[in-house]
């Protein structure tokens, strides 16, 4: 089984008690939704591989495994900044809904981005926005996903990449939900290929293929999740104004110039 099947099957068993299925008579009743994706400012990226997991002592030498974790924590940050993650869970989710009601009305994220004062901001707010701030753009739903911890982690010598936290759709004006779907991807728990922490030390950019694929399979289920199949008709809504964004039209992922190269106290050299 690929590493993105395994994923997968993991994706669709993350429901549990606390999801809230969103039906079809539900969103027929909606009209103008925005999109928010944000990340909590203690999110991470963290690790969690070598103070948790004592197989690579040997390796570590005279290192200590905090200080290891720290270092690898930096290299993770190097490789895919926390507005790159957090904005493409929106888009590639965003892109996979049908071009019908609401999602032909939602509004645009530039403007939801700049009436939060969010616009391509590195650090994404850690507190909730100002929900409110959205009734000046005739929103009348919310979709929002929250990212609230990731990185790396390791068990038993097997390390791999997780993702956690969770999306919901709630009503502006009351704040009550229509949807809500958890998320915790772990490669490790998954049975995903083991990820060398010290060759990610390396080449960070082997911690950004696996987050693109965390989040890409994670991306799908939520776009299911946001497509009931039991609709009496999803057809786009007349009162859609002109700064209406299709999907089609959905702007890229934003791609951030790489930092420059930390100072050196790098981890050792793969095997």
């Amino acid at each position: 089984m690929t590493r993105r099947a395994l994923l997968g099957l993991l994706a669709f068993l993350l429901v549990g008690c606390s999801s809230r299925r969103l039906s079809g008579s539900a969103l027929d009743e909606v009209r103008r939704p925005a999109f928010i994706s944000r990340i909590a400012l203690t999110a991470g990226p963290h690790s969690h591989v070598f103070q948790e997991d004592g197989s690579y002592r040997d390796k570590l030498k005279k290192l200590a495994p905090q200080d290891a974790d720290r270092r690898l924590a930096a290299k993770l940050a190097s490789s895919m900044t926390r507005f790159e993650l957090s904005e493409r869970l929106r888009v590639v989710t965003f892109r996979q809904l049908p071009r019908e009601a609401p999602w032909l009305n939602t509004v645009d994220p530039a403007q939801v981005a700049t009436v939060l004062e969010s616009f391509l901001v590195e650090e994404v707010p850690a507190l909730a926005p100002d929900y409110d701030l959205l009734k000046t753009l005739r929103a009348d739903t919310v979709v929002e996903f929250v990212i609230e911890d990731y990185g790396m982690r390791s068990k038993r010598g097997r390390a791999g990449a997780y993702l956690k936290g969770y999306a919901r759709m709630f009503w502006l004006e009351s704040r009550s939900e229509l949807w809500r779907h958890p998320f915790l991807l772990d490669e490790v728990d998954g049975g995903v290929e083991h990820l060398d922490p010290f060759k990610v030390g390396k080449t960070p950019a082997l911690f950004r293929e696996r987050m693109t694929d965390l989040v890409d399979v994670l991306s799908s289920r939520l776009a299911e999740d946001l497509t009931p199949k039991e609709r009496k008709g999803g057809v786009p809504r007349p009162d859609a104004g002109p700064e209406t964004e299709a999907p089609g039209r959905e702007r890229p992922v934003p791609v951030k110039p790489r930092p420059p190269e930390l100072p050196p106290g790098e981890l050792p050299d793969p095997d």
